[in-house]
């Protein structure tokens, strides 16, 4: 997630630096196919995007790239496969916004999130999209805000759980507007959106690939997204920041990452392999079309925003009050 300044503490972490960039790539890798665990389930946006990804990445690694799911725990049983396979390059994983969550929500990880990882890239930006019902009567943020000034009970959100993204830009809004709002837990988007249907909340922070066939059908209201800018496929959509919060930039990313151990040059090799993948016009369209903008960028760059969104994940909340479980 992005927020704030980034955090001196980024680079002391695991990554090997500029090294990673000077030495060349192992002529024999990869020479077999690469796993790529998905720690969610077939059919959801990661899902969705691990697999345009692993198809191009297969095309230009000159091997194929296996998709495999391993759904459970917020991602952390994905991700404990990947923390103990062998850092050879041929066991990698595609993390969701709840990585950098988990450390705060789940009190005792089989793992250490910033620790027990190679940074590969960035792979997709992932804002939320403020949802309201259509016949709520609110229709902008600040009338939202006006509402949930009424009390905390005046306004009920729902999240599919403490530290999701969800719930992350909800706590955020909350900050900055000077409001509290009831928290109204769910096991997926779903049954989230259902609940707004039937007025049960009365908005949801929502991502994109969720939010855009409620909101083409004229079931609900879109009221703004979280991100800096404007999506280019939502162009009517203010942000947040544009309807009377200024610096309001809450965001997560999905990302790929190795073994912490992996050589340097096989980090190398697949760093350069992504962000030839997403400077594709025809990946990028996909992933914009989605309502992920696709980023890349170093393994440094990734390490870092791995260190910064723990710590502000953290802060926020330790100060909502929120007990791990």
């Amino acid at each position: 997630m992005k927020l704030g300044r980034a955090s001196g503490l980024a680079l002391a972490c695991m990554v090997a630096g500029a090294a990673v960039f000077a030495q060349p790539a192992r002529a024999d890798y990869p020479d077999r196919p690469i796993r790529l665990v998905v720690p969610t389930g077939a059919g959801g946006i990661t899902d969705i995007l691990a697999r345009i990804l692993g198809e191009r990445l297969g095309a230009v690694l000159k091997q194929p790239v296996v998709i495999e799911n391993k759904a459970g725990a917020a991602g952390v049983i994905g991700s404990q496969i990947v923390a103990g396979a062998k850092p050879d390059g041929y066991t990698l994983l595609m993390a969701f916004p709840s990585h950098v969550a988990n450390p705060s929500t789940v009190k005792s990880l089989p793992y250490d999130t910033a620790g027990d990882f190679a940074p590969i890239a960035k792979v997709g930006q992932v804002a939320e999209i403020v949802l309201v019902g259509k016949d709520s009567g609110i229709d902008s943020m600040q009338a939202l805000a006006a509402r949930a000034r009424k009390g905390k009970d005046a306004i009920a959100y729902g999240s599919v759980g403490a530290g999701s993204q969800g719930d992350v830009c909800t706590q955020v809004f909350q900050m900055q507007a000077g409001v509290q709002m009831l928290s109204v837990a769910f096991k997926g988007e779903p049954d989230m959106l259902m609940a707004l249907l039937r007025n049960d909340i009365q908005v949801a922070f929502t991502s994109p690939p969720a939010a855009l066939p409620m909101i083409k059908s004229g079931k609900v209201r879109a009221l703004a997204i979280s991100s800096a800018k404007r999506f280019p496929s939502l162009p009517d959509i203010p942000t947040i920041a544009e309807s009377g919060f200024p610096g309001y930039d809450v965001t997560g990313w999905n990302a790929i990452f190795a073994p912490r151990g992996t050589p340097p040059e096989i980090v190398a090799t697949l760093n350069k392999a992504v962000n030839d993948v997403l400077a594709d016009p025809a990946v990028a369209a996909k992933f914009v079309e989605l309502g992920v903008p696709p980023l890349g960028g170093t393994p440094e760059a990734l390490q870092e925003s791995v260190v910064r969104d723990i710590g502000m994940i953290r802060k926020l909340l330790d100060d909502a009050g929120f007990v791990p479980q």
